[in-house]
């Protein structure tokens, strides 16, 4: 009796050491797999993928799929950057072929502008103008906005004082806020955070021409800017016509127009371009209005790289 306990527990002991063995074997072949997987990811990332296994195994089917992968996704990034190339040269043939032209067409309105012409042509004459002022500033927009979209402009944000940027803006639209007797206002700041100089100037600059735009004369427009843990808000704050709630989520989309300001001038680009430098410096946008009661679109930008 005392065998059989002795040759039975032998056995379950056998049983228990083989089992561990193979856990440790299978154990130890993941993580050979996982480490060759994590090897060839290294390699991918860097640029220095090339298969190794040649055979059966799962293992070699993944380098054949993981280099079938590679071999398209280089294709592509090549077609990618033909196409961008493309779009690049066809960017300045357009940028070389419209801008002598349109400046000859302002040009000759004003020298027009300058001669004894009748009544009615004055009138044709000053319409001329403001049409090719308007062309102008179209083809630049989209221009700016084709070089964004393509990556032909890179944004380089870093750290910097918002107030400088913040003045900047103000003082291009003070002239343009003047002639409708109205005046910009800028809360005083000490507010930091990381963005592109350059084109986030541009960004507000836009938001203050539509705050003039569609304000009454004799209106108000207020630039603030606040803290938060992990951005920075920049409000422009309008006492203009307002935007409907359903229309405020459109506003941002290339080339919308609201019927309600339909006879103003504008192409439907600003708000758009904005939002893409804004975007594509991990920042966002948003707006706060009601019809009637103005406007606050608020310019958010991340404190840190």
């Amino acid at each position: 009796m005392n065998d059989g306990n002795s040759l039975l527990l032998l056995l379950a002991l056998a049983v228990i050491l083989l089992c561990a063995a193979l856990v440790l074997l299978e154990r130890r072949n993941t993580r050979n797999v996982m480490k060759r997987l994590s090897q060839m990811l290294d390699s991918t990332m860097d640029g220095s993928f090339a298969e190794h296994t040649f055979d059966e195994s799962l293992l070699s089917a993944v380098e054949s799929r993981f280099n079938q992968y590679l071999a398209a996704s280089s294709v592509s990034a090549r077609n990618l950057a033909a196409e961008k190339e493309k779009v690049k040269e066809l960017l300045a043939d357009i940028s070389h072929q419209t801008k002598t032209p349109i400046a000859n067409i302002l040009l000759y309105a004003q020298l027009l502008e300058e001669q004894n012409l009748p009544e009615e042509s004055v009138v044709c004459v000053e319409a001329l103008r403001g049409q090719a002022e308007k062309l102008s500033f179209l083809i630049a927009a989209l221009l700016k906005l084709s070089r964004l979209e393509t990556g032909v402009i890179t944004l380089h944000p870093v750290l910097n004082d918002i107030a400088p940027m913040v003045e900047e803006a103000a003082n291009q639209l003070a002239p343009k806020a003047a002639q409708k007797k109205m005046q910009i206002t800028v809360n005083s700041t000490h507010v930091r955070a990381v963005f592109d100089r350059k084109w986030t100037t541009e960004a507000l600059c836009n938001l203050l021409d539509n705050a003039v735009k569609y304000t009454p004369s004799g209106g108000s427009i207020r630039i603030s800017a606040e803290e938060y843990e992990l951005f920075c808000r920049v409000d422009v704050v309008d006492t203009g016509i307002g935007i409907s709630e359903a229309e405020q989520a459109k506003v941002f989309s290339r080339f919308y127009r609201s019927q309600t300001v339909s006879e103003q001038d504008g192409a439907g680009i600003g708000l758009y371009l904005t939002r893409q430098i804004l975007v594509g410096q991990e920042g966002y946008i948003k707006v706060t209005s009601a019809p009637g009661r103005g406007s606050v679109f608020s310019m958010f930008l991340p404190r840190q790289a």
